[in-house]
C-alpha cells in the first residue's frame, strides 16, 4: 500500500504532526468526513419518524449501516447490533440491563486488572447492588494473563466475565477465545471489550462465540459519539431496556408500556445518525485497505518503534516481549521525569502522545506506577513518526538530565 496516498486521505495529517494517540481517537479520512457532509446536505431527516421520502431515505441509510456492521463482525442477526454513544455506554447498558437483573448474592464477576475503567466501575456498582463479588485476573511479568490465572479465577460461581481483547495501556492481545471457551464451561457469559482491537484486527463474533462485544467508532476512523453493542439475540430479548423514550416503545398507556422488538428496544430517542453514517463509511475505508494490509503496515512501524525505543537506556518500557501478542500501543516513561512534562516537550516538537493513567488506574497501581506516556499507532503512521518521537524524547531527556536523581 502507498502510505503517502493513505496519509493524503487524512486532512489533519497534512499539518506536519506525528500523531501517536490513535488509542484515544483516530483521525478521520476525507471519505468519512464527506459521507457525513453528504448526509446533512442531501438526506438529513429523523429516521423511523416520518412517512415522507427524506425520512424514509434517512431510515434506509441508518438501517443499511446496521446490516453492514452485522456483516463486518459476522453477527448472525442484524438486530443483534445496537447503536450506542460509545463502548462505555455499551458496557453500562450490559451492566444495568443484564447484570443487575441476573446476578444474586455470592455470584462472581471476573474482569482483568488491565480493564478500562468503563469495564470496572459499572461492575463495582452492580456487585454492591446485588451482593455479588468482583474478582480480578492479574498479569504476569510479561504483562499477560497466564492460563493458570484464567482457570483459577473463573469458577463455578462466576456468572459474568469482562475482558478487553487488547489492553489500552500495554497493547497486550489477550487470548479471549480461551477465556470465552473456559467461561462457558463454567456457565458464565463473556463480554469482550473490542475498542482497542477492532481497529487493528478482524473480529468474527460467531467464531469467538462471545455473548457481548462492544466497541467505539471513533477509535476506528469514525466520528466521535457512536458506539456498538453486539449481543446474542436470545440474551438481548430477555433483557430490559436501559433507557426509555421515543423509538424503543411499542405502545404506551397511562400506567403500562410495551417495548419495541430488537434492536429498537435499546435505542431510545433520536440517535446519532451522522455517527452511524460515518461509521459505515469508516468500515468501507477499512475494508478497502484490508486488515491484512493494516496488520502488515502497523507491524512494520511497531517493530521499528520497539527497536528504537529499546535503545534509549533512560526509558522504561511497559510491553510484552512476545511480539505476536502485542498490538498498537507502547507505554513508557523517561526515568525521573513526569510523563506530563515529557508529553508537553513532545508536543513542542509536533509529536502527539498521551500522558496519564489512561483510564486504567487499577492496572498502573498494580504495576507500581502512577502514570505513563503512551504512543499508540495506526496504519497511517510511518517510521518517520517514530524518528520524531525518538528525537523529542532525546530533547526531553537532555533538558532534565542534570535534575534527574540517578
Amino acid at each position: 500500500m502507498d502510505i503517502e496516498k493513505i496519509k493524503n486521505d487524512f486532512p489533519i495529517l497534512q499539518n506536519d504532526i506525528a500523531y501517536l494517540d490513535s488509542g484515544a481517537t483516530t483521525q478521520k479520512p476525507r471519505q468519512v468526513i464527506e459521507a457525513i457532509d453528504n448526509f446533512y446536505e442531501k438526506s438529513n431527516a429523523n429516521p423511523h419518524r416520518g412517512a415522507y421520502s427524506l425520512s424514509i431515505e434517512a431510515t434506509e441509510q441508518y438501517e443499511n449501516t446496521r446490516t453492514k456492521i452485522a456483516k463486518f463482525i459476522n453477527a448472525k442477526h442484524r438486530e443483534e447490533v445496537i447503536f450506542t454513544k460509545n463502548a462505555t455506554e455499551s458496557l453500562n447498558l450490559i451492566a444495568y440491563s443484564y447484570g443487575l437483573n441476573e446476578l444474586k448474592k455470592d455470584d462472581e464477576i471476573v474482569v482483568s486488572i488491565m480493564e478500562h475503567h468503563s469495564n470496572i466501575v459499572p461492575w463495582q456498582k452492580v456487585a454492591k447492588a446485588t451482593g455479588s463479588k468482583l474478582n480480578y485476573m492479574y498479569i504476569n511479568d510479561n504483562f499477560e494473563i497466564a492460563d493458570e490465572e484464567i482457570e483459577s479465577k473463573i469458577t463455578d460461581k462466576t456468572k459474568i466475565v469482562g475482558i478487553t481483547q487488547v489492553s489500552n495501556v500495554l497493547g497486550t492481545i489477550n487470548n479471549v477465545k480461551k477465556i470465552i471457551d473456559y467461561a462457558h464451561k463454567k456457565g458464565a457469559i463473556v463480554i469482550v471489550d473490542a475498542a482497542q482491537s477492532i481497529p487493528h484486527m478482524k473480529i468474527d463474533v460467531q467464531e469467538l462465540n462471545c455473548d457481548f462485544l462492544v466497541f467505539s467508532g471513533h477509535k476506528m476512523l469514525a466520528p466521535l459519539g457512536i458506539g456498538i453493542l453486539y449481543g446474542k439475540k436470545e440474551i438481548l430479548n430477555k433483557m430490559s431496556p436501559f433507557l426509555m423514550g421515543g423509538d424503543m416503545i411499542e405502545y404506551v398507556y397511562e400506567q403500562e408500556t410495551t417495548y419495541a422488538p430488537l434492536p429498537n428496544k435499546f435505542e431510545a430517542g433520536t440517535q446519532n445518525v451522522e455517527g452511524v453514517i460515518g461509521l459505515g463509511a469508516a468500515i468501507d475505508y477499512i475494508e478497502e485497505i484490508g486488515y491484512e494490509n493494516i496488520h502488515k503496515m502497523e507491524n512494520e512501524v511497531l517493530e521499528y518503534a520497539r527497536e528504537q525505543l529499546s535503545k534509549l537506556g533512560y526509558i522504561d518500557l511497559y510491553l510484552t516481549p512476545n511480539k505476536e501478542n502485542h498490538s498498537g500501543v507502547i507505554s513508557f516513561n523517561i526515568k525521573g521525569i513526569h510523563p506530563h512534562d515529557v508529553a508537553s516537550i513532545l508536543d513542542s516538537q509536533n509529536v502527539c502522545v498521551r500522558s496519564g493513567n489512561h483510564c486504567a488506574q487499577p492496572l498502573l497501581r498494580f504495576m507500581g506506577i502512577d502514570s505513563t506516556c503512551r504512543a499508540s499507532f495506526y496504519f497511517y503512521n510511518t517510521k518517520e513518526d517514530v524518528d520524531k518521537l525518538v528525537a523529542g524524547l532525546e530533547k526531553a531527556y537532555k533538558m532534565f538530565e542534570k535534575y534527574i536523581v540517578k
